[in-house]
């Protein structure tokens, strides 16, 4: 492959040159050049030898990490491995980036240069020096054109380059955007990438993202003398070492300890998942169990983190059976797995339940795309007329139509096909490659805030439990994989009656009449509301819809102790869901006590929590105590 286009020599260009910028303005704050600047005054030469012990540090940890680097790379090399580490995530942007029409920026050049001299006179009238030699108060953030909470800080008000600088930026993204917008001949999908794409770059360009043009960093940088840029490096040492940005401290918590604690057993185990069941809490259960399944694009226990927060606590307290499939994190042994292997899964759990308890039917909850897959299961019973196997269906933020799916499609063209093709060579895609995928969808807050934060003023990390859920990533089954972005999101085959089979059985939806109970996300991203709306048009069974505020996460994890968020209920046959939300009523605090009651009316009767109710009790044989194996797989 010739160097100019080899992807990581492209990504380590855009790496050399963000280090290079970062050395520059280092090399100038030592030598002196900011002694005219009221954010970095000059360095007294009694200072020198600090901040040559700064340059020698950060020297070494590169060093360290580029002979770290070559070794790895050598060992996958001799290996004949995968040479493309997780850690260049920048290829996966370059690739939407690549998508933009060639001069659509330079095209309206003169208008840009009209709009930058307009606003450098606005600035200038903020930023104009007071007579007496006295410099102008910063000006009040309401008195300026635009705001964004990544200039809160007063440093980037204090002097007149910084405000023009990240004013002249957000007026230069918005046009952009806007311009975007405003180009003809381009279809709705082509629109869309190109709206994402140039966001993404907006994000990534912001000055806040860069040493030499932040104020705050060079205010840290100053004050530390360097010492700030010698953890930053460290942070992103170790996160390059791993090919993954952290988020949270990596030693605040332990599996089975202080997340994924709720006591239980693991009583059942195939090659692509284990079933647990948690220990009961009341005196009597309900007599209808509950069966989980979480999707396998993340670990379980989002469903049960700390136990304030964990669901799975809360159901059990309840008086539920609770049971919940904890996926296998693919490997090289799973590269033949498919979406049949998911929906015989299903199924099978649900047997095994009912034949542990001797119960006719489960109630069952599905979670993002194992809630896809759920549906595709029911579909399944119902044309096997086994339909009666399953009591009741509850879907958090699950999608069953893909057309209006939201800032995900625009990760499923033929270029990014063929590209995750690439990355899969083993069979299995390994999970840091999603997981920046997903961290793109909302780049400000999940990627740029950790750059400026941990990389540049060198914090330490928080200790946040559902951060470290976030980062505790899975591998995926490169076929299931690819088969899900090509039929779901790409063609939407799953809403076309027959057009998919699973297991040897034609999958219509429009067949499952389980009671279902939908909720979804108001502020959701990766499953928008209005996308999972659309599983009350095809299911012909009765349903409840819910709209939760918050999102993917927070909108389902919101316990009824914290009185966070609210949440929305009204006509679950409304013709739209701007329909159901004109007429839905706002309810405070957490929606979960609402599906209890749901839950309750599907079937209320109740059983002593004695024999297998109580796993692992005398004569149960069980194979490990929960959390198991599976969730700490890497």
């Amino acid at each position: 492959m010739a160097q100019d286009s080899n992807p990581l020599t492209a990504a380590g260009a855009g790496l050399k040159g963000f280090f290079d910028m970062q050395g520059e303005a280092l090399r100038e704050m030592m030598a002196g050049k900011g002694a005219e600047s009221p954010i970095a005054p000059g360095i007294e030469p009694g200072d020198m030898a600090e901040w040559a012990a700064t340059a020698a540090q950060l020297q070494q940890l590169w060093l360290d990490f580029a002979t770290h680097q070559a070794t790895a790379t050598a060992e996958k090399a001799a290996k004949g491995t995968n040479m493309l580490d997780p850690a260049q995530w920048l290829v996966m942007s370059q690739a939407m980036l690549g998508q933009m029409p060639k001069g659509m920026f330079e095209a309206s050049g003169k208008l840009v240069q009209d709009q930058m001299q307009l606003w450098s006179g606005v600035m200038q009238s903020f930023a104009a020096g007071a007579t007496g030699g006295k410099a102008a108060e910063a000006p009040d953030p309401a008195a300026l054109p635009k705001s964004d909470r990544r200039f809160a800080d007063p440093a980037w008000r204090e002097h007149p380059a910084f405000l023009l600088l990240h004013q002249t930026y957000l007026m230069l993204a918005d046009y952009f955007r806007q311009a975007v917008k405003g180009m003809d001949g381009l279809d709705k999908t082509k629109r869309q990438q190109l709206e994402f794409a140039v966001s993404a770059l907006a994000e990534a360009m912001s000055p806040d993202n860069f040493l030499a043009l932040n104020p705050v960093v060079l205010k840290r940088t100053m004050e530390t003398k360097g010492a700030n840029l010698v953890r930053g490096m460290q942070h992103l040492v170790n996160d390059l070492k791993r090919g993954q940005l952290t988020h949270t401290d990596p030693n605040a918590f332990r599996l089975g300890e202080n997340l994924a604690a709720s006591p239980g057993k693991v009583v059942h185990e195939t090659p692509l998942y284990q079933l647990i069941q948690y220990s009961p809490s009341t005196e009597e259960v309900l007599e209808v169990p509950l069966v989980i399944f979480p999707p396998w694009i993340n670990r379980f226990y989002i469903l049960d983190l700390t136990p304030k927060k964990s669901f799975i606590k809360w159901a059990v307290d309840q008086g539920i059976s609770v049971f919940v499939v904890s996926w296998k994190s693919a490997d090289e042994t799973m590269g033949e797995i498919v979406w049949d292997d998911y929906i015989r899964a299903q199924m099978e759990a649900i047997d095994h339940v009912r034949s542990r308890l001797d119960v006719p039917a489960v109630h069952t909850i599905g979670y993002c795309v194992a809630g896809t897959t759920l549906a595709a299961t029911l579909a399944v019973l119902h044309r096997r007329a086994e339909a009666d196997k399953v009591k009741s269906a509850t879907f958090f933020t699950a999608q069953v139509d893909f057309e209006r799916a939201g800032d995900l499609k625009n990760f499923i063209d033929d270029g990014q096909m063929e590209m995750i093709g690439q990355l899969s060579p083993q069979g299995y895609l390994d999970g840091r490659y999603l997981a920046a995928a997903f961290n793109a969808l909302r780049g400000r807050d999940l990627i740029w805030n950790y750059v400026v934060n941990n990389y540049l003023l060198g914090e330490d990390y928080p200790a946040f439990d559902l951060l470290h859920w976030n980062g505790d990533v899975t591998n995926l089954p490169s076929k299931w994989h690819n088969a899900y972005l090509r039929d779901l999101y790409r063609d939407n085959k799953l809403v076309v009656p027959d057009a998919l089979e699973a297991d040897g059985t034609p999958i219509d939806l429009t067949r499952v009449a389980t009671p279902s109970f939908v909720q979804a996300g108001r502020e959701d991203h990766i499953a928008p509301a209005e996308s999972v709306w659309r599983i009350t048009k095809h299911f012909t069974g009765p349903t409840q819809f819910l709209l939760a505020g918050s999102g993917h996460i927070a909108g389902v994890v919101n316990p009824p102790s914290a009185g966070k968020y609210q949440y929305w209920v009204g006509d679950s046959a409304a013709p739209s869901l701007k329909d159901f939300v004109a007429g839905a009523t706002e309810h405070p605090g957490s929606w979960w006590p609402h599906w209890l009651e749901w839950l309750h009316k599907q079937s209320d009767a109740r059983v002593p929590a004695a024999g297998k109710r109580v796993p692992g009790g005398k004569g149960d044989s069980v194979i490990e105590d929960a959390p198991g194996r599976y969730v700490k797989t890497r």
